[in-house]
């Protein structure tokens, strides 16, 4: 088969090495190569969990964004000049898409070392700006091809279908957000296409120049702009996470948070009565999580592990903000 989707993207002559996958990944990916130079992203997408439709409406996302100037890696056309490819093998609808290679390197593979010289604020906000960029296409985005709404997926018929009744307070716990979400405003300034896994494992930075270049749209979905910075929130805390003081750590966050605004500002606003919901927002990106393993868990039959979850799901039932970040911890 891989033969035949190289030739629908002139890709014969390149190597195409798989990825290896990672847990809760939906995707088979190859880093497709040419003496080990010119690269792309071949992605190909066997679960039958989306539509065609779905993956049309991100990729037509991702070129919107990329022809507007938006740090993304864009999708590549196949020889038929289609965004999304499919093929039947075995009753199954296989859908295949082509990406550029992220400019420069993910940060991780750095050991989490930024630019020499350079102080983690231009990171933090460099981060800020790059989403506000893409929030700001979005909010003047009109689609052709629609991705689903965060209550199309998000509601209780779905959760007590995909959570076992033991656990029950965590079922009710998820119940009052979801409830409290349906309060939230929705207008064009605060709600619309987000990227939905705004975080370092879905951007490359170059270390040149401090520039970031965004991947993986495959989560994308309608929902509050203030979900993509929550977001970015909890995945700051890495930066702090061995700082014993707690009102230290909550200080460096604020810190933190503070530059990403500035970046973020930088390219469109939040309004104050949205980012006065940042701890509910921080509960949305929990639920989210939780889902997600629960979901990951359910593909490979069998229950997640509760180390994984066990903090979230304290944090939730217990109406604990920040996922606990402020909290005192015990002694090692």
């Amino acid at each position: 088969m891989i033969d035949r989707i190289k030739g629908l993207y002139q890709l014969q002559d390149y190597e195409c090495i798989p990825v290896p996958g990672h847990e809760g990944g939906r995707n088979q990916v190859y880093i497709s190569s040419l003496d080990g130079e010119k690269k792309y992203v071949l992605r190909i997408s066997a679960l039958e969990d989306r539509s065609e439709e779905d993956y049309l409406a991100e990729t037509e996302f991702i070129r919107y964004l990329a022809m507007n100037g938006a740090p993304v890696a864009d999708v590549i056309p196949s020889v038929n000049g289609k965004l999304v490819e499919t093929i039947e093998q075995e009753g199954i609808i296989i859908y295949i898409s082509l990406f550029e290679y992220a400019k420069g390197m993910l940060l991780s593979d750095n050991g989490y070392r930024y630019r020499k010289g350079i102080s983690l604020d231009e990171y933090f906000y460099n981060t800020g700006k790059t989403l506000g960029i893409i929030h700001r296409l979005s909010k003047q985005y009109r689609p052709v091809h629609r991705r689903c709404d965060f209550f199309d997926k998000y509601h209780m018929e779905y959760v007590d279908s995909l959570i076992p009744d033991s656990y029950k307070e965590l079922k009710q716990a998820i119940a009052r957000r979801l409830t409290e979400y349906r309060t939230l405003p929705k207008n064009t300034e605060n709600y619309g296409l987000v990227h939905y896994d705004f975080s370092d494992g879905n951007y490359h930075v170059d270390l040149n120049t401090g520039d970031i270049t965004v991947f993986d749209f495959d989560n994308c979905i309608y929902c509050w702009y203030m979900f993509d910075l929550a977001h970015l929130w909890t995945h700051g805390v890495g930066w702090y996470q061995h700082e014993r003081d707690p009102k230290k750590r909550m200080e460096y966050m604020d810190h933190y948070f503070s530059t990403v605004l500035d970046g973020y500002r930088s390219e469109t606003d939040v309004s104050p009565e949205m980012l006065e919901k940042l701890t509910l927002f921080i509960d949305m990106t929990i639920i989210e999580f939780v889902i997600d393993e629960f979901e990951c868990s359910a593909r490979e039959g069998e229950a997640p592990d509760e180390e994984d979850i066990g903090n979230a799901v304290y944090c939730l039932i217990h109406d604990i903000p920040y996922g606990g970040f402020g909290l005192e911890w015990p002694e090692e």
